[in-house]
């Protein structure tokens, strides 16, 4: 079973009917007691950095989270991705779950949002397993990661190269969404759900 952390974001429906569509049963809860029982986590989001960490918060969800992230696989989707980093300077400054070191800046150069399709090369960690480099993903953001090179698992170029997807340990993310981003997407997702523990 897989569990759709809600924090009380948009787009989770169409988180859980892609995995419905690879066969595989997922539930979405911000309740802890229903997602203990998952083997594997997927915390999406859109909207502000700032807004969704207090909705974390304010539900448990970043102690929880972090708790299991210790022997449970956890993917973060978009703003979910950005969520792992330690820090953000979205319209402020505000602390991330810290899961992996690194920080979230704005783009400052070409036109934001990036929004479209978009290439992703340098590809690592078994979520690409299967998927070509060059593949095109489905981006919506104006704020990307920042981190060392030992943490990005891809990138891809705006304007200069960024990592768009991110791991350590149980702990995986990337900038772009999947559940938009037709077989290649289907096929990360898929990938994921076959991952094991750390």
């Amino acid at each position: 079973m897989i569990g759709i952390v809600d924090y009380g974001a948009g787009n989770l429906r169409s988180v859980q009917k892609a995995l419905e569509a690879l066969g595989r049963p997922a539930i979405v809860s911000g309740e802890p007691a229903a997602l203990d029982g998952c083997d594997r986590l997927i915390l999406p989001g859109v909207g502000s950095f700032g807004a969704g960490m207090a909705e974390l918060s304010a539900r448990g969800l970043d102690v929880y989270v972090k708790e299991r992230v210790r022997d449970t696989p956890l993917l973060g989707i978009c703003l979910g991705m950005q969520f792992l980093l330690e820090t953000s300077f979205e319209d402020g400054t505000f602390a991330g779950l810290g899961l992996i070191p690194g920080q979230v800046v704005r783009f400052r150069e070409g036109k934001i949002p990036q929004i479209g399709w978009n290439e992703v090369t340098a590809l690592r960690t078994p979520l690409f397993a299967g998927i070509a480099e060059g593949t095109r993903f489905y981006f919506v953001h104006s704020y990307r990661a920042d981190c060392a090179g030992e943490y990005a698992a891809a990138y891809t170029d705006y304007y200069g190269a960024y990592p768009s997807a991110i791991a350590r340990g149980n702990a995986y993310g990337v900038q772009f969404h999947p559940e938009k981003s037709g077989e290649a997407g289907l096929r990360l997702l898929q990938n994921f759900c076959g991952l094991k523990r750390m």
